[in-house]
């Protein structure tokens, strides 16, 4: 397994295909984390669509989206589903956030946090305006996730400081 960035360190750049649902159209593009710069993003990594879990997660994110977007936070979801499978998803739960595909887990392995067999862990990278590396939450279970409240007050106190 590849080493997870460290707090303090500089995130490398990545570019993933991915979807958002805006006004009822799935939207879909290439996101890159460069384009981020001068604006904190959440990097939520989740093992798959449709899980209970992971719908909670997604769910729960997607309805504090308004209140981290005004503390000026971006939010990614990020699993290894094809778009097919994200727009669906979106649809089905009515997820707000862009829904990006690391089909390959290329982006997963590039922060440490692959499952031989079982893809990656649910995981949570707070990456501030300059791009890095502020405050990171791996589960080794998975069952189990970071809540809304608990980014909006990691998002507050980078953005304070």
């Amino acid at each position: 397994m590849a080493r997870s960035p460290q707090l303090g360190e500089h995130v490398p750049d990545f570019s993933l295909p991915g979807g958002r649902l805006t006004d009822g159209h799935f939207l879909r593009r290439d996101y890159e984390l460069c384009s981020q710069r001068g604006r904190p993003i959440v990097l939520a990594f989740y093992p798959g669509d449709g899980t209970p879990v992971c719908t909670r997660q997604l769910c729960s994110y997607s309805h504090a989206l308004d209140g981290l977007n005004d503390l000026g936070a971006e939010v990614w979801a990020i699993s290894p589903q094809g778009m097919r499978r994200h727009e669906r998803f979106a649809r089905r739960h009515d997820l707000r956030m862009p829904l990006l595909s690391d089909a390959d887990l290329v982006v997963a392995r590039m922060f440490g946090i692959t499952r031989p067999g079982l893809g990656l862990r649910r995981s949570v990278f707070l990456i501030a305006a300059d791009g890095t590396l502020r405050w990171k939450h791996v589960s080794w279970m998975g069952v189990t996730f970071q809540s809304a409240q608990t980014l909006k007050g990691r998002i507050a106190a980078i953005t304070e400081s």
